[in-house]
């Protein structure tokens, strides 16, 4: 892997037979399959295969929407989705014999079921997933489109269209969205709930308002609130798509706003009242599928739980550091599933040992990993019960099971064991929480052994040194930490004799 390839948290996937559901019960998506059926006698449309005035009549009726004041509007949306993803394909009408063009009020062709609209009931879930992913592009790039309302002002004001004058950059506002759905992305493999909503002005903040602000001004909120009912047109254009769960933010809050001129105060805390008011959204694990899917084409490296199934075991050892502990166990648990538990313990002990830095923590990993493999793996770990570097872990295995036959370990190989194991934890200890569980785990360590130090130093393991150093910092006993510190030194000196 590149060095500087951009790398995600991994996620959690649906199956593509679950996402193909979700795709199909999407509502834009489902009327326009409904509507590339009913086309099936011939649709008139017109030159940009647009669906005319008197069919979308009996076509928003077909759809139950006839009452519906915005009916008419989402009919023609569900339609242009079907012309756009191929579910109805488009026969030009053929022009005057005499050479010239159909007059502008006629039909410039007819529309009919096309070969995708047979995919969705014969095809397979990634076929139905490929149309609809092709069917989010164009709700994408509408929701990234300005401002119908703008742009027919100038038009009708018989002007020039100046994209200039409605403030309107379209790489700007895709790069905008991209962001904004890359943010909801990360949320959502950071959050131990990916369900879990995200309150529309912390998103428009996260991309707005700098890191290295500690207060925003009043410009910069007055962008934050820009940002946030522009996002709100947005979601509610992705929301019947199925890329969101978006629930709006409230109209009488933004009449309020119009009214008094007041910008969002991001900054100070709200309440849940507050909070809902102002929108909340997150990605459906179909918009979770679709992002990655946009960021692998993007180069991005978005792996998702299962990537690493059919992967050596050096290659999951590596990858687990950077997961978040529920989905390291899921990646463990598919791993260890399409192998035989011998197989995959040999595998495991074999790519655990190494003397580089990040050799403690791939043991460690192995541990924790083959601590989900069934006692059929018995005899993988007895073969290694005098590896200096897996005896130790071997043996906790086999206690673990209450397994008889266990031989006691030399001290010298729990010292290596317990210099190995403070060494993974160090290389994993990045919060306060683990921090401070480190830091009783060191005081337990020397509260247990007296003379902990004094032959702690002598242990022949790479990390021995900076574990010793790292002992000194972390003990909350003066006498002890110092003790560590000159055991550190001896170390030091040891390795370079």
């Amino acid at each position: 892997m590149s060095a500087d390839r951009p790398t995600l948290p991994p996620v959690r996937l649906h199956s593509e037979a679950e996402l193909a559901r979700d795709a199909l019960s999407a509502p834009l998506m489902a009327r326009a399959a409904k509507l590339a059926r009913w086309a099936e006698r011939g649709v008139p449309v017109g030159v940009g295969g647009e669906i005319l005035q008197e069919p979308l009549a009996a076509a928003t009726e077909h759809l139950g929407l006839a009452g519906d004041e915005d009916g008419p509007a989402y009919t023609a949306e569900a339609w242009q989705l079907a012309v756009d993803t191929g579910l109805v394909e488009i026969e030009e009408a053929p022009d005057d014999e005499d050479g010239t063009d159909l007059p502008d009020n006629a039909a410039a062709g007819t529309a009919t079921p096309g070969e995708e609209l047979g995919l969705l009931t014969s095809g397979s879930p990634q076929d139905i997933l490929d149309i609809w992913l092709g069917g989010m592009e164009t709700v994408l790039a509408d929701a990234a489109a300005p401002d119908l309302a703008d742009l027919a002002d100038q038009l009708t004001q018989g002007g020039e269209l100046d994209l200039d004058a409605i403030d309107w950059n379209p790489e700007e506002e895709a790069e905008m969205l991209d962001g904004i759905l890359g943010n909801l992305y990360l949320l959502t493999a950071l959050n131990e709930r990916p369900d879990q909503d995200v309150p529309l002005p912390a998103l428009a903040a996260s991309m707005i308002v700098p890191d290295d602000m500690d207060e925003p001004t009043d410009d910069v909120l007055e962008e934050v609130s820009e940002a946030m009912m522009r996002l709100d047109d947005q979601f509610r254009v992705l929301e019947p798509i199925g890329l969101v769960a978006y629930k709006p933010v409230d109209e009488a809050l933004i009449e309020e706003l119009d009214e008094d001129g007041e910008t969002v105060r991001t900054a100070e805390p709200l309440t849940d009242e507050d909070v809902s008011r102002y929108g909340l959204v997150r990605l459906t694990p179909l918009g979770v599928y679709a992002v990655r899917a946009r960021m692998l084409d993007a180069g991005v490296h978005a792996p998702a739980v299962g990537d690493l199934s059919d992967k050596g075991a050096d290659v999951l050892l590596e990858a687990l550091p950077d997961y978040p502990e529920p989905l390291a166990q899921a990646e463990s648990e598919l791993w260890l599933a399409a192998r035989t538990p011998l197989d995959a313990a040999r595998d495991l002990l074999a790519a655990a040992r190494g003397d580089d830095e990040r050799a403690p923590r791939r043991r460690l990993d192995a541990q924790q990993t083959l601590s989900l493999v069934a006692p059929d793996a018995e005899e993988a770990l007895r073969e290694v019960l005098d590896d200096r570097q897996l005896g130790g872990l071997a043996r906790v295995w086999l206690a673990e099971r209450a397994l008889p036959g266990i031989p006691e370990p030399s001290q010298e190989m729990i010292f290596w064991l317990t210099v190995d194991t403070l060494a993974a934890q160090l290389d994993s200890a990045e919060e306060e929480e683990a921090t401070t569980e480190l830091r009783e785990l060191v005081q337990g360590l020397t509260d247990q052994h007296s003379g902990f130090f004094e032959t702690a130093w002598r242990v022949d393991h790479p990390a021995t040194a900076d574990v010793l150093e790292a002992m000194g910092r972390l003990h909350p006993d003066k006498k002890a930490a110092k003790e560590a510190r000159k055991a550190a030194f001896k170390a030091r000196s040891r390795q370079s004799d």
